[in-house]
């Protein structure tokens, strides 16, 4: 399923015209995007948790030449469903 998929569901069952929804939900987006940008936490009851892990710096290695390489510190998104998500996708 694509954003657009999402925006044309919405809209069909609430009745709101699709330019606005996709605002609404572009708009969602860029708020979850920010606040972990700014390495804040998105809980969203009944749904899940959105938040940051940092990963130290290692060693990695290039698969074609075999030569080892370093691989930077950095901040990854993580995503842990909430309980009616895993009562449900299971």
């Amino acid at each position: 399923m694509t954003k657009k998929d999402i925006v044309n569901k919405i809209a069909n069952e609430s009745g709101v015209k699709q330019i606005d929804v996709k605002k609404v939900v572009q708009m969602t987006f860029n708020i979850i995007i920010d606040s972990l940008a700014n390495g804040e936490k998105i809980e969203l009851r009944n749904f899940g948790v959105f938040k940051t892990k940092s990963r130290k710096g290692r060693m990695g290695r290039n698969p074609r030449t075999g030569q080892q390489v370093p691989v930077d510190p950095k901040r990854v998104a993580i995503f842990k469903p909430g309980l009616v998500m895993k009562a449900k996708v299971r």
